[in-house]
This record gives structure tokens, C-alpha cells and sequence, in this order.
């Protein structure tokens, strides 16, 4: 599920949301409150429950053989996705749906390189919401390797310092790191 030419996406469980309206979300790092959407590179990074933590790791040209090949492994895979073990019930059951929004009523956030859309408007969806479908094909599809592992931290702590291009999202949802328990 990714957005056509003209568009952004806003992934959610709920498929009955008629108008959006701005807000602080409750992980935000500002104060202003916008409408969240992301773009067709994005949009792999929401095939999850809202909720399930996960670490995301991709090749970028910079990127050593030595962190490709030890952290995104042999295969030639560009990208990893890892969730924990927990969610994965989760992840096969969830009915995700997305939102399409007309990509003008928006703009670029993040630096150096943007990695959402944001209004400071409401914004009204294209149409109705629709399914994403199989979460696990959509990854498939993508040429995306999909991780279940005991905990995210060990992954997540290799991504950082490398080479890759990594994000990690809901990560305090994640089990707790090895000794914090």
C-alpha cells in the first residue's frame, strides 16, 4: 500500500475517521500539532499495528559491506524490519487501513531528509479508508526481510552506530532491554 502520484498516506485501525484534525501526539518531540501522513519511501515503516514497536534498517550509499553483510545479512536484502516476538500475533491479525490525503495540503517535516508530512489544518481523506491487506505479503512484496526477534535492543543497538539507514518507531512499547527488567 503506498500512495499514488498527488498523494500522502495516514495508516490507522480506524477506518471511520471522517476529518483530522491537528494534534500533539503523545510521543511528540514539538509542541505544534499537525496531521501526520508519510510518502510512498515511508510508508513500509507503518505496515504494523499502531501500537508494535519496531527497528528498521536500509542500505544507504554509504553503507559498508561490512554493516550490510552483519546487519542486514547475506542475500542481497536493502532493508530489515524487526519486530519482537509479541507482536506477532498481532501483526497477522491487525486490520490496518489507510487514508489518502492530496499531498498539497501538506509539507516535508524532518531534517536533513523529510521522513513524514505534516498539516497544521484538518484535513479530509481522498475517500473512504481502505485495507492494507496482508501485512507479511506487503513486506514480501517490498523486497523487505521481516525480523521476529526475543527483543529489539541487541538489533537496535547494531543499527545506530552503522552505516545504515535506521528508524525505529514505538520502541517504548518494546520488552525491556536485557538486565532492566
Amino acid at each position: 500500500m503506498r500512495p499514488r502520484p498527488g498523494e500522502v498516506l495516514h495508516f490507522s485501525e480506524d477506518p471511520t475517521i471522517p476529518l483530522f484534525l491537528p494534534h500533539v501526539a503523545a510521543t511528540a518531540r514539538q509542541a505544534q500539532a499537525y496531521v501526520w501522513a508519510v510518502d510512498g519511501t515511508q510508508a513500509p515503516a507503518y505496515w504494523f499495528p499502531r501500537q508494535c514497536p519496531r527497528a528498521m534498517a536500509w542500505d544507504l550509499p554509504g553503507t559498508t559491506p561490512a554493516d550490510r553483510e552483519g546487519i542486514l545479512g547475506p542475500g542481497g536484502g536493502r532493508r530489515v524490519h524487526a519486530i519482537e516476538h509479541g507482536w506477532l500475533r498481532r501483526l497477522l491479525s491487525v486490520e490496518l487501513f489507510a487514508y489518502r490525503f492530496a499531498a498539497a495540503a501538506f509539507r516535508p517535516f524532518g531534517e536533513p531528509v523529510p521522513n513524514a508530512f505534516v498539516s497544521t489544518e484538518p484535513v479530509e481523506p481522498l475517500g473512504p479508508a481502505e485495507p492494507v491487506g496482508d501485512l507479511v505479503q506487503l513486506h514480501q512484496d517490498a523486497g523487505i526481510q521481516l525480523r521476529v526477534l526475543d527483543n529489539l535492543w541487541g538489533f537496535w543497538e547494531a543499527v545506530v552506530p552503522s552505516t545504515l539507514g535506521f528508524s525505529g518507531i514505538r520502541l517504548g512499547n518494546a520488552t525491556p532491554r536485557p538486565g532492566e527488567r
